[in-house]
């Protein structure tokens, strides 16, 4: 995945979750924010963020915030980017491990019964569904998710799981959205209940896997696998 035009600057403050302020050159700019989670550990005052300047005709800023370096680390934090990453990467042919086989019939935003997944398909005939998680928070190599509760992701994983039993396929892939992570955990400090519902997830056959991203400051692919410690 591309951006169109970047241009470098620094944080400033971030007035609401929506919105920040950035300094770019002798400019301070409005940038819309593509991320509503909290990012208090990437958006400090001074760190250096990317922007794509995009003017166009409606919009009420002509920049929107992409990335930010976290020392030495560059972190994508567009939450619209791994849907997008993933579905680039089904295209050219990738698939979770374990949903080897002849997928046809390929969407997005499927809905089944109450919810409503990133990606359903049929394999082999049999229907299935992925639902694309991505992953900001690091801490020490260490990636975790969420960066705050969640309880859209705690009813994704339970859907999954009912998919599951009903004998369908299902899967969550967590993409992390930089280079560099040693392994991924449920943040069970912000939302035990995430951490519980991911874990019955595993045990009911819900495949579970978490990709790194390689990244630019304009451009955003798929990874390497990074390992899982539940």
């Amino acid at each position: 995945m591309v951006y169109g035009k970047m241009v470098s600057g620094s944080f400033l403050e971030r007035p609401n979750r929506f919105i920040a302020y950035v300094q770019v050159g002798g400019e301070r700019v409005v940038a819309h924010v593509k991320n509503t989670g909290r990012c208090r550990e990437l958006l400090i005052p001074g760190a250096t963020v990317y922007l794509e300047h995009n003017p166009h005709p409606g919009r009420k800023t002509a920049y929107s915030l992409i990335a930010v370096q976290k020392g030495e680390l560059l972190i994508n934090m567009d939450s619209q980017a791994p849907n997008k990453v993933v579905e680039e990467a089904f295209a050219a042919g990738w698939m979770p491990p374990g949903l080897e086989g002849d997928i046809t019939h390929f969407r997005r935003e499927v809905t089944w019964g109450n919810s409503r997944f990133d990606f359903g398909f049929l394999l082999d005939g049999v229907q299935g569904f992925v639902e694309v998680k991505g992953v900001t928070l690091e801490q020490e190599g260490r990636v975790l998710f969420p960066d705050a509760p969640t309880q859209r992701g705690v009813k994704h994983l339970l859907h999954l799981i009912e998919a599951k039993k009903a004998g369908l396929h299902a899967a969550v892939v967590f993409l992390v959205q930089m280079e560099e992570a040693t392994s991924f955990s449920p943040n069970e400090e912000t939302h035990p209940a995430f951490g519980q519902a991911l874990r019955q997830s595993v045990d009911a056959g819900v495949l579970v896997s978490a990709w790194s991203s390689k990244i630019t400051p304009d451009s955003m692919v798929l990874g390497s696998p990074v390992p899982i410690r539940l």
